[in-house]
């Protein structure tokens, strides 16, 4: 390889029958050496590498927020040339540590990761420090970039995104989040009851709640309020949803054993997060009226929360199911608004 050439230092890899790199790469060379530009591209590859530019501010603000802690996965670049390795021990046929030799003639493609690149892009702007940082790629060659549709479709074929209550119980960084997982573990309510993986309760499992379902009930309880402290906040919230306990029979016969929490969510919308969401916010209402939680919420032992319950028909529970929709949650909030807090 005579011509001038991009080297980088690089572990040799092999799948599916061919050699593939890893590399460390600075930040500060991601705009120069992988140049995103539509068209010098066949239309059947531009088709797939639209940029959400909606996407960046939020990204780029992650990492200018979190310096010290943010975390990237590694970019995917295929790359239109030839590519030739250099083992750091010639003497050793098996060592696969050494550098990578890419001429610059090469072009390359982003197969995954251009968002996260545009982002480290526009962050270096604001915070030029970042640009002597790295971030790890991994470097297919594809010369003609014949296979980048294919290696585009294959690493977004199985991806999943963590569910919402996995987010809420991992996210240490956002205080609410942590606030709402001290709160489960300290409230006899919720202690224990509450799904902290899933978005969703499997049918046997001895949950009442999800811990996304109490985030957003919460969250909507608080809207409004987040100028309060962290600490000011839990202390409403676990005042609240404590208050509302002592007035939820159904939620008292599992949490004290008298009835099973699989058989309580088949036939009460009491165990929902469709209800935990509506309770926020009439406790939202009571809040911004300064009406005190154990003068109104005593009538919730008025509700009947049975799904039979001809009130719920068509507007929360429809064709047999609980209806988690904008307008199911509205409907079931007015009830509660109607019953809590219309008789003052």
């Amino acid at each position: 390889m005579n011509e001038a050439a991009y080297r980088f230092p690089a572990v040799k890899g092999v799948q599916a029958g061919t050699e593939y790199y890893i590399s460390m790469v600075p930040l500060a060379t991601l705009s120069r050496l992988f140049m995103f530009s539509e068209e010098e591209l066949p239309i059947e590859i531009r088709a797939q590498r639209i940029l959400n530019k909606g996407r960046i501010p939020e990204l780029r603000d992650y990492i200018l927020n979190n310096p010290r802690s943010y975390v990237f996965s590694a970019l995917t670049v295929s790359i239109d040339g030839e590519v030739q390795f250099e083992s750091m021990d010639e003497s050793d046929k098996d060592c696969k540590i050494g550098r990578i030799n890419i001429p610059m003639s090469s072009r390359f493609l982003v197969n995954d990761g251009q968002h996260r690149k545009a982002a480290i892009e526009a962050a270096i702007k604001q915070n030029p420090l970042l640009k002597h940082e790295d971030i790890s790629v991994v470097f297919f060659s594809d010369m003609g970039l014949n296979r980048s549709q294919q290696i585009f479709s294959d690493l977004n074929r199985y991806a999943i995104r963590p569910t919402k209550s996995l987010n809420i119980l991992f996210d240490t960084r956002n205080d609410f989040c942590t606030m709402i997982c001290e709160m489960i573990d300290e409230l006899k309510v919720f202690n224990g009851w509450v799904e902290k993986e899933r978005s969703s309760i499997p049918n046997r499992s001895r949950a009442l709640f999800t811990l996304s379902g109490i985030y957003h009930g919460t969250e909507a309880l608080l809207n409004n309020f987040t100028n309060l402290s962290i600490e000011q906040q839990k202390e409403i919230a676990c005042k609240f949803w404590t208050c509302v306990f002592e007035y939820m029979p159904e939620w008292q016969n599992v949490i004290f054993q008298r009835k099973k929490s699989a058989e309580l969510r088949k036939e009460s919308v009491s165990a929902h997060a469709i209800t935990l969401i509506a309770l926020g916010r009439v406790g939202n209402t009571l809040l911004k009226n300064h009406y005190a939680f154990d003068v109104q919420l005593p009538r919730l032992m008025e509700i009947d929360w049975q799904k039979s319950n001809p009130e719920w028909i068509g507007k929360v529970v429809v064709e047999g199911h609980i209806s988690g929709t904008r307008s199911s949650t509205n409907a079931l909030t007015e009830a509660l608004n109607k019953i809590l807090l219309d008789r003052r």
